[in-house]
């Protein structure tokens, strides 16, 4: 009897050793992903010493990823399947309790709400994964994910109601005018602290050692967004550090040690987009010919193409190098009037996004005090062109929390605007390009049965029925007429039909030259819809 209860234990004792060495799931849906945990070496440091790779295979189908060390002993891979069926796998390593190990596991039909990734569709604008339209509505809030836990609940509370659908944020900690606080999480092992005279800590880092509970904390919170349909447009270095941390100072060969840490956690993440820098030329520490050996990295360890971007300060980076799949540009002024925010599309061709235009809020720099009527139009401009926008709020709330920031609440009047748009843009049947940048910088098509016009500021009593002859409607078309208030976010259908006749000249207008009643309020726009 004693044989058999030690015959048991001893298989019991295995079975959790073997657990506790590997584990994976044995079910993942299309772009999820899957996690294989293994048991390894702690000694020396394994961050450095020890390499892990997995290749993941189903057919001729073959992807290699890169693993990483998530502290105490254990060692990761993760891996975002693109195709449904059994995938194997095999791990390479120059540790041998970590090399050689296989397994399978089984792509699953995605869920409702997983449209996978984001990609670049139709040269300037975006789908995801499926096939499905994505339109860029961000906000920012850079340094959200370094604040206490209830002020980062509370910002994923107001994320939930609010219309945005990407937002631009920092890996490492923000040290800048209203967001001045200590991080819970560092993203590095401390090596020493020391006092400084006005009483703050010092620390100093083992950069060649990496935070795990940093890394976990930060792919909660992405995690976090992504059930809420939201990217995280991740920038990867900043200014903001003046020499608090030293995180913007890491030497050239540190930087890509943190490149490949990163990506490597993050990459299987469907909802992560890449953003190089903040301000690329404003990290004095970094020469500019230093960002192509960066952007080049990133790309590289990246097997699933995530979209990547630099975002510049008074300078442009050279967008158009293939490393970028769009552009994000700081320039308030390219959407402060009509026919500006086109020109730099035409420049680099491809998606445009003007992630920096300045900000509604009450701050006394002249970034951070738009009204909610300038943010709205901004939005309205570019999306007018064919571009898009992204938003920012810089009031001050209760506790000193700048939603641009930390996070935390919104309280502009430009979110309800811009969710507004949001809505008319995805039932419009597609993107919508300038119908004739040259001569119309007003009227915007998804095709010639649908058409946007905006009027902006400019206040009349009545418009013409026209709409430009480039790649218009044939003679004949009969167009539903739509009055919509931009900032009181009504729509109302007006009882004229717009028929159209032949081109004269430029412009196709209606077979009686009609004209249609305004009210003289700013910030109107036009729909037309083809009958």
């Amino acid at each position: 009897m004693w044989l058999k209860t030690l015959y048991f234990a001893l298989l019991f004792l295995s079975l959790g050793q073997i657990a506790q060495r590997a584990y994976a799931q044995p079910q993942v849906e299309k772009w999820g992903r899957f996690e294989l945990t293994l048991k390894g070496p702690e000694s020396g440091n394994p961050f450095n010493d020890v390499l892990l790779a997995a290749e993941f295979s189903k057919g001729a189908e073959k992807v290699k990823v890169a693993g990483f060390y998530d502290g105490q002993g254990v060692y990761k891979v993760r891996f975002m399947p693109g195709s449904l069926g059994e995938w194997q796998y095999r791990t390479v390593s120059n540790t041998k309790s970590l090399n050689g190990k296989t397994g399978k596991f089984e792509c699953i039909v995605p869920s409702a709400d997983n449209h996978g990734p984001v990609q670049v569709a139709d040269t300037y604008h975006f789908k995801y994964a499926d096939g499905t339209r994505y339109y860029p509505f961000g906000t920012t809030a850079y340094a959200w994910t370094h604040q206490p836990e209830g002020l980062e609940e509370l910002t994923l509370t107001t994320l939930k109601s609010a219309p945005f659908n990407k937002i631009r944020m920092c890996v490492f900690p923000k040290y800048y005018a209203n967001v001045e606080n200590e991080p819970r999480y560092y993203p590095f092992e401390k090596k020493d602290s020391t006092a400084t005279p006005t009483g703050r800590v010092k620390f100093t880092w083992d950069f060649s050692r990496f935070n795990p509970a940093f890394f976990e904390h930060l792919e909660k919170r992405i995690d976090d967004l992504n059930k809420l349909g939201i990217e995280a447009d991740v920038i990867i270095f900043h200014p903001y550090d003046k020499g608090r941390w030293g995180f913007d100072s890491l030497g050239k060969e540190n930087d890509l040690n943190y490149i490949h840490y990163l990506t490597a956690r993050l990459s299987s993440f469907r909802n992560v987009w890449w953003s190089m820098a903040n301000e690329f030329d404003y990290i004095k520490t970094k020469p500019r010919e230093v960002w192509d050996v960066y952007s080049k990295a990133v790309v590289a360890a990246d097997p699933y193409h995530h979209l990547n971007s630099i975002h510049n300060g008074s300078v442009y980076y050279d967008n158009w190098k293939p490393e970028f799949s769009h552009v994000s540009i700081q320039n308030g002024s390219a959407v402060d009037g009509f026919g500006k925010a086109v020109l730099l599309k035409d420049v680099f061709f491809k998606p445009m996004l003007y992630d920096e235009v300045c900000y509604e809020g009450d701050l006394p720099q002249r970034w951070g005090h738009l009204s909610g009527e300038e943010m709205t139009e901004a939005f309205w401009q570019g999306t007018i062109a064919g571009t898009y926008v992204t938003h920012g709020e810089t009031y001050k709330n209760p506790g000193d929390t700048i939603f641009w920031a930390k996070g935390g609440r919104l309280v502009g009047k430009s979110p309800a605007r811009i969710g507004f748009l949001r809505k008319i843009m995805e039932n419009a049947p597609g993107p919508l390009e300038l119908a004739d940048p040259w001569k119309d910088n007003c009227t915007a098509t998804a095709n010639s049965s649908y058409y946007l016009i905006y009027l902006g500021k400019d206040m009349k009593p009545e418009w013409e029925l026209s709409l430009p002859n480039k790649a218009g409607p044939a003679p004949g078309k009969k167009f539903r007429i739509e009055l919509i208030d931009t900032w009181d976010m009504t729509i109302t259908v007006l009882p004229e039909v717009f028929e159209t006749q032949r081109a004269d000249g430029y412009r196709i207008f209606d077979k009686n030259r009609k004209s249609i009643r305004l009210p003289m309020k700013p910030y109107l726009a036009i729909r037309l819809t083809e009958i």
